[in-house]
Order: C-alpha cells, then structure tokens, then sequence
C-alpha cells in the first residue's frame, strides 16, 4: 500500500456559548483524529469571530484573510453546531456563508448539539455541503448536554463510541476523497472538479 499523507482537518467550533459542550465534543473528536495519525486544526469562531458576512467587503478583513489559507489546506471539514430553534447557530451560518468555494470536492462530518436529535440541523448542514460541491458522512453525530457531556467531559459511552465511529470513518474516507480531489484537479478528465483546476 502507498503510503498516505497525513490527512488535514479542520473542525469549527459554532458555537459562542464560553462552556459549549460542542467545543468539548469536537475537541474530543480532533484528539481521536490525532491519535488515528492525521492533523487537527480547531478554529473556534468564539476566539476567532468573523464580522456578519456581506458579499461587499466580506473577503478583506483580518479575520478572513487568517482563516482563509486554514480551510483551503484541510482536506475534511468537521462543522460543530448547537440546535437552535432546529436549526444551525449563526456564527455556523455566517462561517458557511464566507467560505464556500473552497469546500468543492471535500468531505464534512456533522455534529449537532441538541435536546431532541438535532435532525433538522444534520439535514441544513448537508444541504449546504451538497450546494457547494463537498461530500458529507452519510450520518450526523448529535449529543445531549447533561446527558453526554458533564462538567466539560465526555461521560457517555454511547457518544464515546460515536467519536471513535466517525473518528474512523472520517479517516477513511477523508482519505479516499483527498487522493480522489487531487487526481481530479492534476487531470484532464471530465468531472465536478475539472472546473477548479488552474
């Protein structure tokens, strides 16, 4: 078997709450994605806000111009959003709608916060994955806070075997994807992707 690069990921934190249990959630997730020898970067939209988008000077500010050159280099996309009202927070909304051209052809894992199962927000997740071109698990990771998460710890071992579940499927098929998307965009055959090549 060839060898395979480390693969890149990057996972959002969408939540502004200072004790979210998503961010505990994701952190988990990203330490598991270390331990399965890929690389983490963890952009935490409370540390890291982005100005409300608007098309007329989005793409000029620091913030921006920081996370930018992040969310090309990553290869899988974990997004990690509270269920408000059965629906995504909006910094998670505002961070989609800054960054979408650069989602083409990548893959993003799903994780929902939420009282219920947070279905609704899964399905906004995909559809916006599925608008810009990217590949999506063929499932949502949703925990429970008081349930799952207690005093910023994972006490669950239902949600523990979730992780470890999506941690290895985002492995797998992150990788799958990544040697795919470049092939495509090195090549000259018809494709989604061929749109993207320089």
């Amino acid at each position: 078997m060839a060898h395979q690069q480390q693969l890149k990921i990057l996972a959002v934190v969408g939540s502004l709450q200072r004790e979210s249990v998503t961010r505990v959630v994701l952190r988990e997730l990203a330490e598991r994605m270390e331990r399965l020898g890929c690389t983490t970067d963890l952009v935490d939209l409370e540390a890291e806000p982005l100005p409300l988008y608007n098309p007329d000077h989005a793409r000029k500010g620091g913030v921006y111009l920081g996370l930018k050159p992040r969310v090309e280099a990553a290869e899988v996309l974990i997004l990690g959003t509270p269920d408000y009202h059965g629906s995504i927070s909006g910094v998670m909304k505002n961070f989609l709608d800054h960054f979408w051209h650069e989602f083409t052809g990548k893959l993003f894992g799903t994780v929902v916060a939420s009282h219920e199962k947070g279905l609704t927000a899964t399905d906004q997740l995909r559809t916006i994955a599925r608008q810009c071109y990217a590949w999506t698990l063929p499932y949502g990771l949703s925990l429970a806070e008081k349930v799952d998460v207690k005093d910023g710890h994972v006490t669950s071992d239902a949600l523990r075997h979730k992780l470890e579940m999506m941690a290895r499927d985002l492995q797998i098929y992150g990788q799958l994807l990544a040697a795919q998307r470049q092939a495509d965009l090195a090549g000259t055959d018809p494709g989604f992707m061929a749109k993207h090549r320089h």
